[in-house]
């Protein structure tokens, strides 16, 4: 994606990133997007932050909010499902998914039994990492995780934890990734 500056339409909130701290960027202001995947967006706010953009603000940079689509195949979950959403989900600095990046480390699908209230629903356990264990956007990052998880229909629960070992090296990389990356 070619880099696009714009005016803010409205007041948002963003994530400084690497730090994961909370920023105002305020209406008026110009922004230059840097990247735009899996419905974020990475700004350069300032000329001095870059910021993520949750993709429900989308509208504040006059970009249209995506509405998630309806699965065709809505009944039964399973782990290819669950990475199939994974794969929307981006560290906002690296133009790659976190499936791909080789973050995701585990993903556990279990139907809900007969007796909970929730019944016939799904609950998902993701183990992830993250490419430097003192990145700040971790949270943030699982958090697009999770919300990408509870879009699917049927998921009653999603949990993503952040683990850091074994340690993220670079050997984890997908060929896909690494030819998006200009490493083969």
């Amino acid at each position: 994606m070619s880099e696009e500056t714009i005016l803010l339409s409205r007041d948002v909130q963003g994530v400084k990133i690497p730090s994961g701290d909370s920023i105002e960027l305020k209406a008026g202001s110009p922004v230059t997007i840097t990247q735009s995947l899996g419905g974020s967006y990475t700004v350069l706010y300032a000329n001095a932050y870059l910021v993520r953009l949750n993709p429900k603000d989308a509208d504040a940079l006059g970009k249209e909010v995506a509405a998630e689509s309806a699965d065709p195949h809505a009944g039964e979950i399973d782990d290819s499902k669950i990475y199939d959403k994974l794969r929307l989900v981006f560290d906002p600095e690296i133009p790659v998914n976190i499936v791909d990046l080789g973050l995701v480390y585990d993903c556990q699908v279990a139907k809900l039994p007969e007796g909970d209230e929730k019944a016939g629903q799904y609950k998902v356990e993701v183990k992830m990492t993250l490419t430097a264990p003192g990145c700040g956007m971790g949270p943030v990052i699982a958090g697009d995780a999770r919300d990408k998880i509870l879009s699917l229909p049927n998921i009653a629960d999603a949990n993503v934890e952040l683990v850091w070992s074994p340690p993220w090296n670079q050997g984890m990389i997908s060929e896909v990734g690494k030819m998006q990356l200009g490493l083969m």
